[in-house]
């Protein structure tokens, strides 16, 4: 069981007013907000160990490098990862993309196939758009069903003996589905395709046992699971890692340097270039601790209540259209009002204190298949309460009356 009024006052931010009115924060999906553990974290690096890694002997710098290791021990444990060496410090989820498929170009011919799903958000399509047109190889897409769950009959036919690698995000940033993944992972294998899983959307919100799934790659950021921006992390099962090249040359993915010839250090400092986010890395550490101590299943179960309790509240108001109507899914809602654009009760509802996303939501291929330029979308966390989503439907109701 979640106490969530106590959750609440781990959270500086909620306590902030917003034109006169108390924050309500329903933007979740684009970054979660940060409890005081977190954000203590960063400082007590900066005041007490600042140091640069893996470098110096001296006590700050081992101690430094110490915090850092811990957190990545932390990622090992949360994600059930075989080996330490598999887990490789990234800037994001989009970096950690981008490692991967730019060092595909090196394995890509032309002629070879990429599978995309139609739910990806940008940076999990337009990378690999750049490597197809790299490599000369193909570009194929798994397409949706008008509820927004991928058509899976469709992808078992555009698979074959020629794809590569197969890339899907876990849940959908935009509709909040929750993707089939293991039977995603099963059928590609049988082809002898690779698979990338984007966690961005799932981390914060259910575990991920990778190696139960035998997910080849994963990719996730720090600030969607209560962590700081600018980290995340890249996993690659040991082999394939070993096979494709570095992203960046610098220091620290070295092991011997001369002007005729560069031979680079194993994993995973052979992806990690230059002096990393350190406060970053560790505060993400205690991300995970502090999601952990509340247990990701109890706030998947409240995350659950809340999405049922805000969608029927939706369903009672006339001329709304909900897209993503899935069942398996997480705590987002994307929808529309008809006749009224997104942008102006997204505006309307900023000036009441309530903060929800409207736009594209970096997926305008879904945008495109609805036919609409854009969605009012409302995503939860486990430190939102019915109260707040009460609050917003009487805020919406005001603001489709005032556009009407």
């Amino acid at each position: 069981m979640i106490d969530v009024n106590k959750i609440r006052k781990d959270f500086p931010i909620l306590r902030k007013k917003v034109n006169g009115q108390n924050l309500i924060y329903f933007d979740n999906a684009a970054t979660s907000q940060k409890p005081s553990k977190v954000i203590n974290s960063i400082s007590e690096y900066y005041f007490n160990y600042n140091a640069n890694i893996h470098r110096g002997v001296h006590f700050l710098s081992q101690e430094a490098t110490d915090q850092y290791e811990l957190s990545r021990k932390k990622i090992q444990k949360h994600f059930n990862i075989s080996k330490l060496n598999e887990i490789i410090f990234t800037s994001g989820t989009t970096h950690g993309i981008n490692i991967v498929a730019s060092g595909y170009s090196s394995i890509l011919r032309k002629g070879d196939e990429i599978i995309v799903s139609a739910l990806e958000h940008h940076s999990n399509i337009v990378p690999w758009q750049m490597l197809c047109e790299r490599t000369g190889s193909v570009l194929r897409v798994i397409p949706i069903k008008m509820e927004g769950s991928l058509d899976i009959n469709a992808f078992h036919k555009i698979l074959n003996g020629k794809t590569k690698l197969v890339v899907v995000n876990h849940v959908s940033n935009a509709l909040g589905l929750i993707n089939p993944i293991k039977d995603i992972i099963d059928m590609a294998h049988k082809f002898g395709s690779k698979v990338l899983i984007d966690g961005a959307q799932s981390a914060a919100h259910f575990k991920t046992d990778i190696q139960l799934l035998d997910i080849d790659f994963y990719v996730t950021s720090a600030h969607k699971l209560c962590g700081p921006t600018g980290v995340g992390f890249l996993y690659g099962k040991e082999l394939l890692l070993n096979e494709i090249p570095p992203f960046q040359g610098g220091g620290e993915m070295i092991s011997d340097v001369t002007f005729q010839k560069t031979t680079y250090a194993d994993l995973p400092h052979k992806f990690e270039a230059g002096t990393p986010n350190i406060s970053g890395g560790i505060a993400f550490g205690f991300a995970l601790d502090y999601l952990n101590e509340i247990g990701l299943e109890n706030i998947a179960n409240y995350e659950n209540e809340l999405l049922k309790y805000c969608t029927n509240k939706l369903n009672e108001i006339d001329d709304i259209e909900i897209y993503g109507n899935s069942k398996n899914k997480i705590a987002v809602i994307s929808f529309n009002v008809k006749g009224i654009h997104a942008y102006d009760i997204g505006s309307i509802l900023d000036k009441l204190g309530i903060a929800v996303r409207t736009g594209q939501h970096c997926a305008q291929p879904i945008m495109d298949f609805y036919q609409i330029p854009g969605t009012v979308r409302v995503s939860f966390s486990f430190y939102n309460t019915k109260k707040e989503i009460d609050i917003f439907i009487l805020g919406l109701e005001k603001a489709i009356k005032m556009l009407r």
